[in-house]
């Protein structure tokens, strides 16, 4: 069956990345969350998805360069289309303390593919097995070197490659690293019926990015897919819905 992922949360409805975004995709009906993570100046891991700050918060100016204690004051919910109260950037832990707690699939997403952050990888890992959840998460990025080294450190967690590119190869490219998932770009040259099939035979999960539109929903779903990323839950939840009832 198809694992619905809030992608950065109910990011659809509710200000992406934040804790209210995480709880509302739950509660939606989404068997996991995706999230991203940059490093503070000061070497918090922090949940925002781009290097800088403008576009999602009340700050300006890059993560890297913006310690913590500056970063937490930010309003989380400045660049949302809706009022929804006192917003702020969560760290990782923060999330993963609240995750511990419960029964969901957690896709980590490293973001340093622009910038390199020195020491991210074991800061996650560290993360990750301390609130004891190893085996709910899965690490992907862009950057396949850093997935080559989360799987040098800890190879019992589970590796995804993302794209937004066809891999020559594909299948081979990713067990190479090695990894276990597949997160292609959806409408990209990457995603086709064919791929599906060809990954399923090579027992490599595919999971594409961002499908909001329900009929790609469906179409994923009846083809297989192992998971989707979405920021609207609650419309894949009751189209998977609806084809259990079929079947």
């Amino acid at each position: 069956m198809t694992k619905i992922f809030a992608h950065r949360g109910a990011s659809g409805h509710y200000p992406e990345n934040t804790m209210i975004a995480f709880e509302k995709g739950i509660e939606d009906g989404a068997d996991g969350i995706e999230l991203d993570v940059q490093l503070t100046k000061d070497g918090r891991i922090v949940v925002i998805h781009d290097e800088r700050l403008d576009r999602t918060t009340s700050l300006k100016g890059f993560v890297k360069d913006t310690v913590y204690d500056v970063l937490k004051s930010a309003d989380a919910a400045a660049g949302h289309h809706q009022t929804v109260g006192d917003v702020r950037v969560p760290l990782l832990e923060d999330v993963l303390s609240w995750a511990e707690k419960k029964d969901f699939l957690i896709n980590i997403e490293l973001k340093n593919s622009v910038i390199r952050y020195e020491g991210m990888e074991e800061k996650v890992l560290e993360a990750v097995k301390r609130f004891k959840i190893e085996e709910r998460t899965i690490l992907s990025a862009f950057n396949h070197e850093s997935l080559a080294l989360c799987g040098r450190l800890a190879p019992h967690i589970e590796r995804a490659v993302l794209t937004s590119d066809v891999l020559y190869q594909a299948d081979q490219y990713v067990k190479s690293i090695p990894a276990a998932g597949y997160h292609p770009k959806l409408h990209s040259p990457a995603v086709t019926d064919e791929m599906l099939e060809q990954m399923r035979n090579s027992s490599i999960k595919v999971r594409p990015f961002t499908v909001n539109r329900p009929d790609d929903m469906e179409h994923l779903m009846k083809m297989g897919a192992d998971g989707i990323f979405t920021d609207f839950p609650e419309r894949a939840a009751a189209i998977a819905k609806k084809l259990n009832r079929r079947n």
